[in-house]
């Protein structure tokens, strides 16, 4: 019969508080909004709180908050899932706004939007284990999966990630070698005007 931990505030503090960004940053990437992150977040560490006289010090924290956030994220998602919305205006005033330029690399946005677009079962599995660094099997205990659906989840969702990637890198050197043949074809008229 397990025995129920008497931990303090200050055990608390020194277990669960270090790993709020890690757990923030993946908060945000599962819902794609920094408030309610911040809203899942602070049920994340309020259960945390409330279970923390069951947690055994000494034990690997991280992986149990990853796993409350798992569940939370669950429950959150069932009940956004409730509601109809019609539009994201937020998105629709990017999409408005967005001026594509050229460059040799992506950028940290356009590698993190192609995450977005990486269906959700497959993107937890993603940042759990390529971002957060868990093993398969603390990623199983923590979405409830068989460690071979990690595997797999993962394997489809790198996959699909590289897709996504290339698609926005093949857009960005289309956009490069079209903007360089409009150079070449601005000088070699403006020769020929300067030769006339």
């Amino acid at each position: 019969m397990p025995t129920f931990n008497k931990n303090s505030a200050e055990d608390f503090e020194a277990e669960a508080l270090p790993h709020l960004s890690e757990l923030f940053r993946t908060a945000v990437r599962l819902t794609e909004s920094r408030s309610e992150a911040e809203d899942l977040m602070q049920e994340v560490y309020m259960q945390a709180w409330k279970s923390f006289h069951c947690f055994e010090l000494g034990t690997n924290c991280r992986a149990w908050l990853f796993k409350i956030l798992s569940h939370k994220f669950k429950h959150h998602r069932c009940k956004k899932s409730r509601f109809k919305f019609i539009g994201n205006s937020e998105k629709a005033l990017e999409a408005l706004t967005y001026e594509p330029s050229v460059r040799e690399r992506l950028s940290n946005a356009e590698i993190l939007s192609s995450l977005e677009r990486v269906p959700l079962c497959y993107r937890q599995v993603l940042l759990l284990a390529d971002v957060e660094e868990f093993s398969y099997k603390e990623i199983a205990a923590m979405l409830v999966i068989p460690m071979g659906t990690v595997m797999s989840r993962l394997s489809r969702g790198r996959k699909l990630l590289r897709v996504e990637l290339s698609q926005v890198a093949e857009s960005c050197e289309f956009e490069k070698n079209e903007k360089a043949k409009s150079a070449s074809v601005l000088k070699f008229l403006l020769g020929r005007f300067r030769a006339a």
